[in-house]
């Protein structure tokens, strides 16, 4: 069965900087597009960033010059690489993930548990 593993997340003055990782696991043939959501309370989760199995990037325009995204393929893992954090970063961050099984013939959506973000003094 197919499992994503956040880690990273926590709180972090403003201004400072934060990594988080997502491993996937569990019968994996391929992963296409990797990416990262966040959900704030009373708001729709919304995508912070998105990396494709070719290595393109797409980013929220909130989130453009100050967060990366990146993946290393052979440990089946997606970053999200966080810097100049504002209060408005504060959420919950979720990995998800494309991937193709051994019992599947189609790749299919799964996501990570999610994981607390604070930015706060």
């Amino acid at each position: 069965q197919v499992q994503l593993v956040e880690s990273g997340g926590g709180l972090v003055q403003p201004g400072r900087s934060m990594r988080l990782s997502c491993e996937a696991f569990g019968g994996i043939v391929s992963i296409a597009a990797m990416g990262w959501y966040r959900r704030t309370p009373g708001k729709q989760r919304e995508v912070v960033a998105l990396i494709r199995s070719n290595g393109t990037t797409t980013y929220a325009d909130s989130v453009k010059g100050r967060f990366t995204i990146s993946r290393d393929n052979a440990k089946n893992t997606v970053y999200l690489q966080m810097h100049s954090l504002r209060p408005e970063d504060t959420a919950v961050y979720y990995c998800n993930a494309d991937i193709l099984i051994y019992s599947s013939s189609n790749y299919d959506a799964y996501w990570g548990q999610g994981i607390q973000v604070t930015a706060s003094s």
